[in-house]
């Protein structure tokens, strides 16, 4: 199943009603709204994802239609998922999308790839060597 595009439309106009400026990146199915190039909500099926301060983890858990977000089996602190009876109204989603926009210039970035491709480690090895006959 795709992710829920109507939920993806509601998150667009409550992150420009709140004057904030993102991007969107599809991954792991979904769609996730980067901002300050982090990731802040996304769109997981039916189902909001939200990135909180870890620190309101536990009440945020206490609301109607969160749970804890476990992808891998882990659930990850500051990170929740809240399920379609939590996002009714475009209040409750904006009360969401309010403590995610909060947490993000808190929020670390993800560390980056670098640009650069490594060798497979045979050719590494070697190449060390020849730099070290060489010098």
């Amino acid at each position: 199943m795709a992710y829920d595009e109507q939920l993806a439309e509601r998150i667009r106009r409550g992150l420009r009603n709140v004057r904030v400026r993102f991007a969107e990146k599809r991954m792991m199915g979904g769609l996730c709204f980067m901002v300050n190039e982090k990731m802040c909500v996304g769109v997981e099926k039916n189902r909001l994802m939200v990135r909180i301060d870890p620190a309101v983890y536990d009440t945020a858990l206490r609301r109607k239609g969160c749970v804890p977000m476990d992808f891998t089996g882990r659930p990850m602190r500051g990170f929740v998922f809240v399920n379609p009876i939590g996002l009714a109204t475009d209040d409750e989603l904006g009360d969401w999308l309010k403590l995610a926009v909060e947490f993000n210039p808190k929020a670390r970035a993800s560390k980056r790839k670098s640009g650069r491709k490594l060798l497979a480690p045979s050719r590494a090895r070697s190449r060390k060597r020849s730099h070290r006959r060489s010098g």
